[in-house]
């Protein structure tokens, strides 16, 4: 489940598959949803609420002026984003406050020593 809005999604709604057991929202890049790019940074902080997974998607492009404009990111369901880029899925059950980075020409994250 998606919340609409209008971007132009890679990703039609209907297109998305049960890929993970549920777990809540998250926040995504539009660099990710709407351009294609894979997730190159991802981590987890204390969630929001009881919805959110507390999971951020970040491509690894985004200036800081684009992350802090509201409109370049949404809130959708954490399994969405697998549908997005599957290598994101070995790590969703990692603990809060873990923070990965992709490795170069991979789908393998490495954990950020913070």
């Amino acid at each position: 489940m998606i919340f609409m809005s209008e971007d132009n999604f890679i990703i039609p709604p209907e297109e998305i598959k049960n890929l993970i057991k549920p777990m809540g929202f998250c926040l995504v890049s539009n660099k990710i949803t709407v351009d294609g790019e894979k997730v190159g940074f991802m981590y987890r902080e204390k969630p929001e609420d009881k919805n959110d997974s507390g999971w951020r998607f970040l491509s690894g492009t985004e200036t800081q002026d684009y992350v802090d404009n509201p409109q370049t990111s949404k809130i959708m369901d954490t399994n969405t984003v697998a549908n997005y880029d599957k290598a994101i899925i070995p790590y969703l059950s990692l603990p809060y406050g873990t923070e990965l980075e992709r490795l170069p020409d991979s789908d393998e994250f490495v954990v950020l020593e913070n």
